[in-house]
């Protein structure tokens, strides 16, 4: 039996004063279960805006991804509007947001929605904290690679 096979990146890049600070890269984490059911009911017959997979939100939740999560542990502030693009083949998804913070967190968890509130959550990253103050950016690129054959 062929399958299709599934890779995700984040890769978050902390900005303080225009100058990047700190990187994380976290590979193949966990796609959501309600992610997968979107896919099947939009072959089905489209039920929602499936495209609008681009809204990224951050959090200071560190409970252990899994399939059946459907938010992020604890999200802060909004979420930012991704810009989508194709990677360097046509099978890979990207969406790239840059969040500037109002206040002190440790950011420790990211999540690809599809609207910009509540919405279907694709993936949700957990990594080591990247401690932002009032001002600082992250700027989150999402990764998705979809590779056919078996």
């Amino acid at each position: 039996m062929k399958t299709i096979k599934v890779k995700t990146e984040l890769i978050a890049r902390h900005i303080r004063n225009g100058k990047i600070i700190g990187k994380r890269i976290v590979k193949n984490k966990v796609v959501t279960s309600a992610f997968v059911n979107d896919i099947v009911d939009n072959l089905i017959a489209e039920v929602a805006a499936f495209g609008d997979y681009k809204f990224h939100g951050s959090g200071t939740g560190t409970g252990a991804e899994a399939a059946g999560n459907t938010a992020l542990g604890t999200e802060v502030e909004t979420r930012d509007t991704g810009t989508q693009i194709e990677g360097a083949s046509a099978n890979i998804y990207k969406s790239v947001a840059t969040h500037t913070y109002a206040a002190t967190f440790a950011i420790t968890e990211h999540g690809l929605f599809n609207i910009a509130t509540v919405g279907i959550l694709m993936d949700r990253t957990v990594f080591t904290a990247i401690n932002v103050v009032s001002g600082d950016k992250i700027e989150f690129t999402f990764t998705i690679t979809f590779s056919s054959g078996g």
